[in-house]
């Protein structure tokens, strides 16, 4: 029998947090679409009216919400509307996708251990913004990336999965920052699958993945 916490079963609907262009979300419609992800995007929620990822979103006839965090007077206030609206659409699972506002408590509370992020390097080495720049600036060999479940920390949460990315002699940081890019397209998605499919078992810190 296994111990722990088995997490997500049957047919989810996933709401997708975005800030920016959306090309990890682009990266999920895709694997729900061609049915790797057992699961449908039910609606997607951006903190930024100008983020492309809604563009994205109304292509593919996924409902699109504008959430602006500018016009509510607390972050708890501006939680409870992004709460309510995943509510409206019956959410299993949040995926932050390129999402750039810490979580905090109210959607922590409401979707505990059912919030996922990817993060472009290896944590728990550089995490917070610009992995990628960190990780080159420091002179690292190997960077990578992490999908981790999201707790009340930056970058904090256990750890799913993650993919060695080699930094070559030649790199840049924007070099190094599309192949990290490509990487977190592929792992991220897989992820999701294994939430979704039932396969994911926390224990501790400790993420297990069934079968």
């Amino acid at each position: 029998m296994l111990s722990g916490k088995l997490l997500g079963s049957d047919m989810k609907k996933i709401g997708v947090l975005i800030s920016g262009r959306g090309s990890n979300l682009q990266a999920i419609i895709d694997a729900c679409e061609s049915g790797d992800i057992p699961a449908k995007i039910a609606v997607v929620i951006s903190n930024d009216p100008s983020a492309f990822g809604l563009e994205r979103a109304q292509k593919h006839k996924i409902p699109a919400v504008v959430i602006n965090h500018k016009d509510y007077k607390d972050k708890n206030t501006y939680e409870l509307e992004i709460v309510k609206v995943l509510g409206q659409h019956n959410i299993d699972l949040v995926c932050l996708a390129g999402y750039m506002r810490i979580v905090g408590q109210v959607l922590l509370s409401n979707y505990l251990h059912k919030i996922l992020n990817v993060h472009p390097a290896l944590l728990p080495s550089f995490p917070g913004l610009h992995g990628q720049k960190q990780a080159f600036l420091h002179g690292v060999k190997v960077s990578g990336v992490t999908v981790h479940f999201v707790d009340e920390g930056c970058d904090t949460g256990p750890i799913i999965m993650q993919q060695a990315v080699p930094v070559l002699p030649n790199d840049t940081e924007e070099t190094l920052s599309a192949r990290i890019l490509e990487q977190e397209h592929k792992i991220y998605p897989q992820a999701i699958k294994l939430f979704c499919e039932g396969n994911l078992i926390i224990e501790g810190r400790q993420v297990k993945i069934n079968g």
